[in-house]
C-alpha cells in the first residue's frame, strides 16, 4: 500500500480536479497567513518546522542501519532450567517473535524444561541502539509493511535494542550509498503506514520511551510512548466542502480518506486528543503531513498543510489548531486530505466524525 492508493480520477469534474495528484511535487510555497485565533509559533519553531515542513531530519534518518544479518538455519533447540524465549533467539540467532510463532507460542511464553522448540530458518537482523523498522527496511532493499508481517509485529511498533527481525526472503543489503540516499529521495515513496508504524526509534534494553510534552523544545528524537488508549470521540479537523470522498475511485486507485476543500489559511485541528507522531514533507504526494496516535490503534492523517504548528512528540487535545491548510504536495488546490486508520486499516472518516 502506498502512495498511488490515494490518487483521484483524472476524468473526474472540476471540483475534483483540486485533489488530483500533479505529475510532479509542486515548489513550496509561501507561508500562509494566520489567522486571529491562531497561536504564533515561536521564532525556534519556525525554523525547525518551517512551512510544510517538521523537523529538518526525520527520525528514521537519525541512525545509519549497520546489515549485519545472519543467515540462521532450521534446527530445533531442547530447553533448559533458566532458558527465555529472547536468550533462546540471542544463543540461536534467531528472532525471539520469530520462534514464538513456529512454535504457536502466545504471552506470557512459558518454557518448560525438555520442551523441544522449532528453530525457523531466515535471515534475522539484529535491531541496534537508535535504528528504526524503516531504516532497516530500506538498508535491505524491502518493505516495512512486509518485516511487519513476518515478525507479527503490532502497536506500538517499538523495536529494542538486540530484537532479531527476520527479513523477507527477498531481501539483500543495500550499498552505503544506497542506504544514504533512501533517507532522502526514496523517503517520498513512503506512505503513511510506514510512518506510523516504523518511524520510531528503538529503545535500549532498560529505556522507555518518553512521555508526550505539551511544547517539546526541540526535536524529539527518541521513542514515543502511544497513549495508553483512545479517549472522547473524534470533531471534525475543520469545516468545508467534500471534494472526495473514501473507498475506490478507478481500477487500481484508492482514496484512503477523504478530501476537504478549505480556504488556504484555515485552522486545521486535531481530531482527537493524543499525540503527533509524524509532522514534516517528506512524503511527495502528501505534502505538509501531520500524524497524531490517539491510542487503541487510532491513527490520524492531515496532508497538504500548508504550515506545520506542532512537532512530533507533542501531545495535543480534540480541537487544537495543529496547523494550517494549503495546497502543499501533489494538488492544485487548497484543501485537507484527511484520514482514520484504525490498527493500520484506512476507515472511512465519515462514519466516525459527528454527522453535520
Amino acid at each position: 500500500m502506498g502512495p498511488s492508493r490515494y490518487f483521484l480520477l483524472l476524468a473526474s469534474s472540476a471540483t475534483l480536479a483540486g485533489c488530483i495528484p500533479a505529475s510532479t511535487a509542486p515548489a513550496p510555497r509561501p507561508a500562509a497567513p494566520q489567522s486571529a485565533n491562531q497561536p504564533v509559533a515561536s521564532d525556534y519553531e519556525r525554523q525547525s518546522v518551517g512551512v510544510v515542513g517538521g523537523d529538518a531530519q526525520p527520525t528514521w534518518t537519525l541512525k545509519p542501519v549497520a546489515t549485519n544479518a545472519r543467515q540462521v538455519t532450521a534446527t530445533s533447540y531442547t530447553v533448559r532450567p533458566g532458558d527465555t524465549l529472547r536468550s533462546i533467539g540471542e544463543m540461536s540467532g534467531a528472532g525471539s517473535e520469530a520462534i514464538a510463532m513456529e512454535n504457536d507460542l502466545a504471552a506470557p511464553y512459558t518454557l518448560r524444561a525438555g520442551q523441544q522448540l522449532r528453530i525457523p530458518a531466515g535471515l534475522y537482523h539484529r535491531v541496534a541502539a537508535g535504528e528504526t523498522g524503516i531504516g532497516i527496511a530500506r538498508a535491505y532493499g524491502v518493505d516495512w509493511g512486509e518485516v511487519i508481517t513476518v515478525n507479527a509485529l503490532s502497536e506500538p511498533y517499538i523495536l529494542r535494542v538486540g530484537q532479531r527481525l527476520r527479513l523477507p526472503g527477498h531481501a539483500v543489503p543495500q550499498p552505503p550509498a544506497t542506504v544514504d540516499l533512501a533517507s532522502r529521495a526514496k523517503a517520498f515513496r513512503l506512505d503513511i503506514d510506514d510512518i506510523a508504524t516504523g518511524s520510531q526509534p528503538a529503545l535500549g534494553p532498560k529505556g522507555a520511551a518518553a512521555v508526550a510534552s505539551a511544547a517539546p523544545r526541540k526535536p524529539v528524537t527518541t521513542a514515543i510512548a502511544t497513549p495508553a488508549a483512545f479517549t472522547g470521540r473524534f470533531v471534525w479537523p475543520l469545516t468545508g466542502k467534500i471534494i472526495g470522498k473514501f473507498g475506490p475511485l478507478a481500477p487500481g486507485k484508492v482514496n484512503d480518506g477523504i478530501n476537504i476543500a478549505a480556504p488556504k489559511g484555515t485552522p486545521i485541528h486535531a481530531t482527537a486528543n493524543g499525540v503527533v507522531a509524524y509532522a514534516g514533507d517528506q512524503i511527495a504526494v502528501y505534502g505538509g503531513l501531520i500524524l497524531i496516535d490517539h491510542g487503541s490503534g487510532w491513527v490520524s492523517a492531515y496532508g497538504h498543510a500548508g504550515q506545520i504548528d506542532v512537532r512530533r512528540g507533542q501531545a495535543v487535545k480534540a480541537g487544537d489548531v495543529i496547523g494550517l491548510s494549503g495546497a502543499s504536495g501533489q494538488v492544485q488546490t487548497p484543501q485537507l486530505h484527511f484520514q482514520l486508520r484504525k490498527n493500520r486499516t484506512p476507515v472511512d472518516p465519515l462514519k466516525q466524525l459527528p454527522a453535520r
